[in-house]
Order: structure tokens, then sequence, then C-alpha cells
């Protein structure tokens, strides 16, 4: 059995962890190494399975040599059950963010970065972190200790596709319940030959007799642009089962209770606020924790995230303590006592179970964080944050009226989505004005010196561009943008958008400078140049075409085969006996 980039490890395991987690391995097949780290490198994928008994311990992994710290098997094997009583018999669906520990082991995913350089900014594979996607099973048996079956099939991955995940899990665990270890093997043998994700394809991935077939988004896409629209342009023959996103969630179900605060929050989630969602079950949980982070599309989310987080978990202490500020995080919980662990929260929003109705589902109302005390708290966002935006009111009317007219929900799902897209896009394009204004103009570069520096980032310099090149241009929303701008620029988001563009610049004056390099006449540049000044020279132009490779700058690969003919050039104009050592070098 080899390594997928869908797949890569098994495991199981039952309630009270008093030993280390034993692992049961599944035999490899011959697979060549190279084959191996293939797979490895295009995506990571585990599957875990637990057994809710006499304790919680890993039971089996696939594939065997996949590694996990003891820290990182007990917090999978916590995060992979309701951590709060739940009398609901059936199967339940959820999802966890988990924090790497033991540091890095990056050697079995490596692809050059070349996936994150290609994916869209929200959907890049994570190197400190893992994703759990679940499939909880729970029915009564009387032939269990507890009186119940309770066991879990758990996917983990370093990949936010909640969707593609979900609907696996859905067609694997209720086989796998039944027929056990060979019907998981069979199915492992089938992901094994998965393609790896390559943004901008269209993936047909065959398991247990269905096709899946996905699109896997592109930073080249254009944002809000229809998926399914998308598969129509691949002509490939139609599958059996066709995913319209990867990744988006039902936005109008998860947002249902608070539509009328869909501002506010979206507010809460730009500015990296720290938020407990207090949830009835991991399900609701996780679902409004990754609607929350997910509404600043196309802009990152740059804090911390749990969609589900226990008491078990090993940041518990960093997130209770009283002693500092809590950290900038969203955290989903649905153990009771966090109510009381959590109440020096500045925004809690605690909901109920998301039911679909044929009306406008009631809404939960702002209260004061002094209400949160008792157990039995209502469904409401406890918090004392006033906007800086006026509420907009057109967009309740229109989700109103699509209730009325029974528009489905993955319609009212998109009009939600757009309305957060242009309310995003209206906030940072004079961003985006602004930090390209600070880019040198390419004629200010030369090829015999070293590119100009991009000029600082001068907040109030930007605040007097808003006047004629703000955010009224493209939205009709009134309020104080010129304070939400302020409270941005002391958030985790900004610094990561400004360290992302940055960055992206520092890469397109490199490239520039590479261009301006070889257009410009080496022969004749070195007719007056000491022998010192040319081997320099030869230095510089290595270090550059390294540099421009490892980082795999903007240029077209003509232009580094012929920074790479200058080098030959110019070193072939020197004596023999310095010829060597530059040759040796």
């Amino acid at each position: 059995m080899g390594t997928s980039p869908f797949l890569q490890a098994f495991s199981t395991s039952s309630f009270l962890i008093q030993s280390h987690p034993q692992l049961l391995h599944f035999p490899s097949s011959e697979c060549s190494k190279d084959r191996r780290d293939y797979l490895y490198r295009s995506c990571q994928r585990i599957l875990r399975i637990f057994t809710l008994e006499t304790r919680l311990y890993i039971q089996l992994v696939y594939p065997h040599d996949f590694r996990l710290t003891e820290k990182e098997k007990t917090s999978i094997c916590y995060l992979s059950f309701p951590d709060s009583y739940s009398g609901g018999l059936g199967d339940t669906q959820f999802s966890f963010r988990l924090r790497q520990s033991g540091g890095q082991r990056t050697s079995h995913y490596e692809d050059g970065g070349e996936y994150n350089r290609e994916a869209p900014l929200t959907l890049q594979r994570e190197a400190a972190h893992y994703f759990g996607y679940v499939y909880f099973r729970q029915v009564k048996d009387s032939s269990m200790k507890r009186g119940y079956f309770q066991k879990s099939l758990v996917l983990v991955s370093r990949l936010p596709y909640v969707n593609l995940f979900q609907s696996l899990l859905q067609l694997i665990a209720p086989e796998y319940f039944d027929k056990l270890e060979p019907c998981l093997e069979a199915v492992c043998n089938e992901i094994d030959q998965w393609p790896p994700p390559v943004p901008g394809q269209t993936l047909n991935l065959p398991v247990m007799g269905v096709v899946i077939q996905v699109r896997i988004p592109s930073r080249v896409d254009k944002p809000g642009s229809s998926p399914v629209k998308q598969f129509n342009q691949e002509n490939l023959l139609p599958a059996p089962m066709v995913l319209p996103s990867i990744h988006e969630l039902d936005l109008f179900r998860c947002f249902q209770p608070v539509l009328i605060h869909v501002q506010m929050l979206w507010e809460l989630m730009l500015l990296g606020e720290p938020m407990v969602v207090m949830a009835p079950s991991p399900t609701v949980s996780s679902e409004m924790v990754l609607a929350l982070t997910s509404c600043l599309a196309p802009l990152r989310y740059c804090c911390d995230y749990r969609p589900y987080f226990t008491i078990h978990d090993s940041e518990f202490k960093e997130y209770t303590t009283r002693t500092q500020a809590p950290p900038n995080i969203v955290v989903g919980v649905t153990n009771p006592f966090f109510i009381k662990t959590l109440q020096h929260w500045p925004h809690i929003l605690r909901v109920g179970e998301l039911r679909m109705s044929g009306d406008l589902p009631k809404q939960i109302k702002v209260k004061k964080l002094a209400k949160l005390r008792t157990l039995d708290t209502k469904p409401g966002i406890y918090t004392s944050y006033k906007t800086f935006l006026h509420k907009d009111k057109t967009l309740i009317k229109r989700l109103l009226k699509g209730i009325q007219r029974k528009r489905p929900s993955e319609v009212q799902s998109a009009l939600l989505r757009r309305h957060l897209l242009e309310l995003t896009q209206s906030f940072i394009i004079p961003l985006e004005h602004y930090i390209a204004s600070l880019m040198p103009l390419q004629r200010a570069i030369t090829p015999w010196k070293n590119p100009p520096q991009i000029r600082p980032f001068r907040q109030e310099d930007f605040m007097k561009t808003l006047e004629h090149a703000g955010p009224q241009l493209t939205c009709v929303l009134k309020g104080d943008w010129l304070g939400l701008y302020r409270r941005f620029f002391k958030s985790p988001n900004f610094d990561g958008w400004y360290r992302q563009r940055h960055k992206e610049m520092t890469q397109k004056l490199e490239a520039l400078h590479l261009e301006a390099i070889c257009d410009a006449n080496i022969v004749a540049w070195m007719k007056d140049k000491s022998e010192v000044e040319i081997v320099d020279l030869v230095l510089k132009l290595r270090e550059k075409l390294v540099r421009a490779q490892c980082q795999h700058l903007p240029v077209k690969e003509e232009t580094l085969q012929r920074v790479g003919l200058y080098i030959e050039t110019i070193i072939g104009s020197l004596p023999e006996d310095l010829q060597a050592v530059l040759h040796h070098h």
C-alpha cells in the first residue's frame, strides 16, 4: 500500500488516555521511493479511526511510516469526539485544526512551494497546522461496556478542502463501519493512485465505484467566479459526483441566526478580534468558525482559528488564563465549562442548532458580556463592540425576499458571499492602490546598480488618499471608514497582507532588474573595468541567478538563460587563471 496525495494515515482509539497510543500498521505494498516521495509532496492526508470503549488510544495508522508526536496523537484523539454530552444517535460530521508540535516535518510534503505559489492565499497548504475532518457514529450496542458503539473516522490534511474531504468521508465511513479493515485497505489502494492537487486543474478522483470530480482553485481565478461554469470550460466527460467547490460552505445556513449581524462579524474578523463561538455540537461550532474566517475572502485571515476546541487541548491554559489578554483567535467550543473559563474574552457568540425553516430564522441579539454567567445562557452575541460601518439593510431585504420566494439555499449563499466579497474588495482596493504607488518606477531600475528600495508604508499618507480614492467609490455603506482602517493597521491581518504584498513587490523588482541586465550591453560596460570589478559582477550575477531560481521569481526562462550566457561571456574575457578559479567556484 503506497502513499497518496489525498490520504496519509489511519488510526483507532478508546475513551480515556491512560497509556501511550498503540499503532497497528498496514503492510506497505511495493512502491518506489521516488513514487512515495512524489505522493508525499503532493498533499498530506491522514485518516484516523477512533472507538469509544475503555480508553482513547490510536489503534491504526496509514501509512505506517507517517510520524506524529505523542502530543499530536493525544490531541487528535480528543478532537475526534464530542466533548460534551450528546444524546443524539446516528452520524455526525465536523472538523478541527491542530497546531503541529515537535518542530517542522516538511521533507515529505516539499514540492518546491509550487502549489502555494499557484493556489489562492486562502487555500494554501499550512506547514504549522493540520486540518482534521471527522465522521463520528453513535448507535446503541449492548455488547459494548458503555452500551453504545461510538467511533470516528478522521481524515487529516494540511489543506482546508472541507467539502472534498467531508464528501469523501461520507462515502468511506459507512462502508468502513460495516466491513472494517478490508474495506479501508481497498479504498486506500484506490486513493494511492489519485493525482496531486494542481491549482487550475479539474481532477477525476475514483473511489468505491464513484468518481468525484473537483476543480482545484487557482490564484488567477476571478474572485467570486462560478466554479460550475469553470467545470464546463474543461471539456471533460461528466462525472457521477461533481463538487461545485472543494471548500466553500453553505454560508446562508451557517449564518442564518446572525444574518442581521453579518457586518459586525465581518468587522470583528477583519480586525482579528479574539472570539469564542459557543455551540451545542462540534458540527455547529466548526461550521460557524470556518464560515467566519472565510468571510474575508479573497483577503487571507492571518490569525489563528480552531473550529473545534476541547478542555484537553494543549493550548487550553494559554487561552483560558486571565493574566494576559486573549490571543487573536476564533475558537469554537461545545463544553459548557467554557462559559466560565472564557468569560473574560471580549466577544462571545453563542448559537443553537442550525435549522432551516420557511421563514427568516429567529435572529439572536447583541447582549452585554455581564449577562454571560449561567449555564442556561441564551443564544446571543455577547460584546460591547460598536461597529464602524452602518448596517446594510438592503442585504437583509434581498435575503428575506429569497426566503419568501423559496430561493434555494445555495443561491442565498451566493448572494451573501458576493456581498461579503464586495465589502472586502471595497476595503482593500484603496490599500492595493496605495501600496502599488510605493513601487519604484521602472525607468529608475538600471543594470549596474542595486534596484531601488520600495518606499515605506506611511499610514497618514494612505489616509490622505481616502478622500478621493476611498471605499466610497465602490461601496454605498456609510460610516467611520477612517476609524476602521486605523484599527485594521493594528491587526495581524494587516501585517500578513503587508508582508505578502511587500514580498511580491520585492520579487518583482528583482525580476525587473534581471531584465534590465539582459537588455544592457555588457561588452561595452567591461571595456574600462578592472578585473576586480568584473569578477565582482560575475559573483553578483550568479547570486541573482540562484536567488531567481530558488525563489521562483516572476522571470521568463529565456531571461534566466540569457543571464547564464552573460556570465559565461564575462568569464571568457578574463585571464585563464581567473577563469579556472571562477569555474571551480
